[in-house]
């Protein structure tokens, strides 16, 4: 299948206050060092101190410290999302997709390269039903925050490859694995015209195995604008051994239909600017 080009014009990447006051703060720990040798340690200790604020933004998927971040919706009344995460599975992504069809709600799948290319036909089955399927990296490494920005690069650009070669379609989103990242992120994500989408509330799915807690967690205080995350790789197991997306997915729909929220996909709103 021929590569469509990507959807969205590559973005302009704008450092944000904190990387513009990282960078003028690493050029004068250098200036001083260069002028006064001896003050060396208050020039290393500002510096580190840059480095773990850094650190502590990229540990914080919501924060908008490195760049923009989808956390909600913009302005949409009586719209929320859905975005699932870690798949395409081949026993779970079925059942959820007929769970999707049944309450006529639409859903951002963050599908895994790798897994993709091993179910394509499941890639594709999501894009039919009028699904978006979105990047998730090609390989879901655990350690992706802490990727130089070469093998960063090549782990986003792999996944968009591999997802549009299968589905026909680019994806317009990135999520890293557990939404932690460094600032190597945004510059790679603007080149490629993709957006960082983190979530509003989410379920804890992957270990929580109570569905009475995660559907808890997922729609108190729902609102309009919201983004939930649920995961249909990787999924937690009730103590029947149900994947506990099955249990809690169905409840969140009909609370959500309740309160007159529709599901979307996340590049349903692309033509409104992010938050």
């Amino acid at each position: 299948m021929r590569v469509p080009p990507p959807p969205h014009a590559r973005r302009r990447w704008r450092p944000t206050p904190l990387l513009q006051a990282s960078v003028a703060l690493h050029l004068g720990a250098l200036g001083l060092l260069a002028i006064q040798p001896g003050w060396w340690p208050w020039a290393v200790g500002g510096v580190a101190a840059n480095h773990l604020a850094l650190t502590a933004v990229g540990l914080w998927p919501r924060s908008r410290a490195l760049g923009p971040n989808w956390v909600r919706l913009p302005t949409a009344a009586g719209q929320i999302a859905l975005t699932i995460d870690d798949g395409p599975d081949p026993e779970v992504t079925p059942a959820v997709l007929e769970l999707l069809e049944r309450f006529d709600a639409r859903a951002s799948f963050f599908c895994i390269g790798a897994k993709a290319a091993r179910y394509p036909e499941l890639c594709r089955e999501i894009v039919r039903r009028g699904h978006a399927v979105e990047n998730h990296g090609q390989h879901h490494y655990h350690q992706f925050a802490l990727l130089g920005p070469r093998r960063m690069a090549r782990e986003i650009a792999a996944g968009q490859d591999s997802l549009a070669a299968i589905t026909g379609q680019r994806p317009s989103f990135f999520r890293p694995t557990a939404g932690l990242r460094s600032p190597f992120l945004e510059p790679i994500l603007a080149r490629h015209g993709l957006y960082l989408a983190s979530w509003t509330r989410r379920g804890y799915d992957t270990r929580n195995r109570d569905g009475d807690d995660v559907v808890r967690r997922l729609t108190t205080g729902l609102a309009a604008g919201d983004i939930l995350l649920l995961h249909d790789g990787n999924a937690a197991r009730t103590a029947g051994g149900a994947p506990v997306i099955l249990v809690a997915l169905p409840r969140v729909l009909e609370r959500a239909a309740a309160a007159g929220l529709t599901p979307i996909t996340l590049r349903s709103a692309l033509e409104r600017p992010p938050l």
